[in-house]
């Protein structure tokens, strides 16, 4: 990944740096797509309708002679515009034999349940190297798939590629300056036959391929002849060649000496990521991922673009009158991302004058009131809420008190006034000096609405029979704590730690019904009790009466649903401590009551195995 570039071309690039740092301060575009740090090497992977991105990871004091890179981030959108930051999902301690730099270009894919992601690692003796790793979520953690390299033979073996066929084959391409593969096998984590060098690749091949199929053809993208680099590409009617060179999709980048394609179809348009150097601070050792939507022509040839500051056009609109991550961005200005410890990622090192844009808001007929959860150890400051500009019109201003601690979080709210139909939503941070305060979450009330209150269930529920759970295999390895009975006369709330939304009985007192999320409706559907049966836990409706059952059904991502007191392990659940969270186990099933990571009210309550995700992780509140 080094490249050789003369002092000349150097002036130039920091030239366009310089005047790129302050047009994009001054326009608020939307490409690079991530400015709380510098990525690059993009690797997108669509999964249940959603784009998971992919990327390394550029320090902030890394050098101007040389690469500091040590974990690899994920980024997630819907719409194209606005990306959440998942944080680090996986660093070089995850693979016991790597050195401690040189976490390279990724790629990620999705195969017999659980997710694969490939990475070039520098070994401890210095030589180039390719590892997998393994997680049951898109967004990990990750950990080491075999315990030694897949593949690591000399220093060419770097930025691996990986693409299942249609007759269910894997194939995985990477190298410079050859490339190479080998077909893998169906656990993705060995592979069959020698490794082939390819002999027809591009004269102009450098590194970086990227390799999918559409319409029958085969492509193989790929960062083009150094330096700067653009992004090239060929096509073949196998996968394995011969490859035939067909023209560049991205030219050479005036800002980047370096690039690296991921290329994707999504909600019927195509788009091609790379990187530049465009961001302030930016150069050949701190690069930014940028997105464009392309087109094909009708015999499969692709249509040159370029990376521009606008970015791709967004998909649709958000809703803000769901739980919304404040870490969710389209662009800011001087703030930062960290690990919350509610679960995921929280904005930090927000100071005075700062600013986050969320891109395209429907408020619909308008809204009256926000709410946000935050935390200071400083005297706070404000969020002021504007539309289409950080100057814009101002909507409402919510006050942020210190809260004893910067994880120390507490929802504040505020009125709004002005906000309906669809505007650029902008988040201005005032206050005094230093740091102010840290954001995790967001939302709106909409204008007019009343939640409406079920009817409340007065009876004493029936007590639950001291059972002994049917024998299990738990998946977990945390220590199983015991809880504390809730007393029957009170109640509880359980808000899922991904996605902000509380399971609810939905009121249907029928055996079978679904439960389902909903963002904080105060209504009698949302509270349970969770009772204490000895080594497990039984979870029931103070609307419904039913407990939650997970139906018996070993199968990720299978629905969990209600049930009258069966008696059964289908609604015994294993209770386990994740620090302040908890996390709910099936005894029957084994599996984990999961938010799945949707934010729609209404969405299904699922169970999935393992994951060691937020996704498992449940605040009683």
């Amino acid at each position: 990944m080094r490249k050789k570039i003369s002092v000349v071309s150097l002036s130039i690039i920091f030239l366009f740096i310089f005047i790129m740092s302050f047009t994009i301060k001054k326009s608020f575009a939307d490409n690079p797509v991530v400015q709380t740090c510098f990525t690059a090497d993009p690797a997108p992977m669509v999964y249940n309708n959603t784009v998971y991105l992919y990327t390394s990871h550029d320090e902030d004091d890394a050098p101007d002679d040389g690469f500091k890179m040590l974990n690899w981030k994920c980024y997630t959108s819907t719409d194209m515009s606005n990306w959440t930051d998942h944080g680090t999902i996986a660093s070089l301690a995850t693979f016991s034999w790597a050195a401690t730099y040189n976490a390279w270009a990724p790629q990620c894919i999705f195969r017999n349940g659980k997710f694969y992601l490939y990475c070039p690692v520098a070994q401890k003796n210095g030589v180039m190297a390719i590892g997998v790793a393994v997680s049951d979520s898109p967004t990990g953690p990750f950990t080491d798939a075999i315990g030694k390299p897949l593949i690591g033979r000399s220093g060419e073996d770097i930025d691996p590629t990986v693409f299942i066929d249609d007759d269910g084959q894997a194939y995985l391409y990477w190298g410079n300056p050859n490339l190479n593969y080998v077909k893998l096998n169906q656990d993705m984590v060995s592979y069959s036959g020698s490794i082939v060098k390819e002999s027809s690749k591009p004269s102009n091949y450098q590194e970086g391929p990227w390799f999918y199929k559409r319409n029958g053809l085969y492509y193989l993208a790929y960062a083009s002849t150094c330096c700067p680099e653009g992004i090239g590409y060929c096509m073949s009617n196998s996968p394995t060649g011969p490859w035939t060179y067909k023209g560049l999709i991205v030219n050479p980048q005036p800002n980047s000496a370096g690039n690296h394609p991921g290329i994707i179809d999504y909600k019927g348009n195509s788009y091609v990521f790379g990187f530049n150097a465009a961001l302030p601070g930016g150069g050949n050792q701190r690069r930014s991922v940028c997105v464009e939507k392309f087109n094909y022509n009708s015999d499969g040839t692709i249509q040159n673009v370029s990376f521009t500051t606008s970015g791709a056009p967004q998909i649709g609109t958000l809703n803000p009158y769901v739980k919304n991550e404040a870490e969710t961005i389209c662009w800011e200005t001087g703030v930062k991302t960290e690990t919350c410890n509610e679960g995921g990622v929280d904005v930090c090192n927000i100071e005075n004058g700062d600013s986050i844009k969320v891109k395209g808001v429907d408020f619909g007929t308008g809204s009256t009131s926000f709410e946000t959860r935050v935390a200071s150890a400083s005297n706070g400051g404000n969020i002021e809420i504007r539309l289409d500009s950080a100057t814009g019109k101002l909507v409402g201003t919510c006050a942020i008190s210190n809260t004893s601690g910067w994880q120390t979080w507490l929802t504040k709210s505020c009125t709004i006034s002005g906000a309906s139909g669809v505007h650029d939503l902008y988040f201005r941070f005032t206050g005094g000096s230093g740091n102010l305060f840290n954001f995790n979450w967001w939302k709106f009330y909409e204008a007019g609405t009343t939640i409406p209150t079920p009817t409340q269930v007065t009876a004493t529920p029936t007590e639950i029979p001291n059972e002994t759970p049917a024998s299990t295999t738990f998946l977990s390895n945390s220590p199983i704590t015991t809880p504390t009975t809730t007393p029957e006369s009170s109640y509880v709330r359980l808000r899922n730690v991904a996605t902000g939304l509380y399971i609810d009985g939905m009121g249907s007192t029928s055996n079978g019904s679904n439960a389902c999320q909903w963002s904080d409706s105060n209504s009698n559907n949302q509270q349970w009790t969770i009772a204490n049966s000895g080594e497990y836990v039984m979870i029931k409706n103070r609307v419904t009466g039913l407990y939650l059952d997970g139906m018996g059904n070993t199968s990720n991502g299978s629905v969990c649903g209600q049930w009258s007191n069966s008696g059964s392990t289908n609604q015994q659940w294993i209770q386990d401590k994740t620090g302040s969270n908890v996390r709910f186990k099936n005894c029957a099933t084994g599996l984990y009551l999961d938010g799945m990571g949707s934010t729609s009210n209404g969405s299904n309550l699922c169970q999935w195995s393992n994951s060691g995700s937020n996704n498992q992780q449940w605040q009683i509140e």
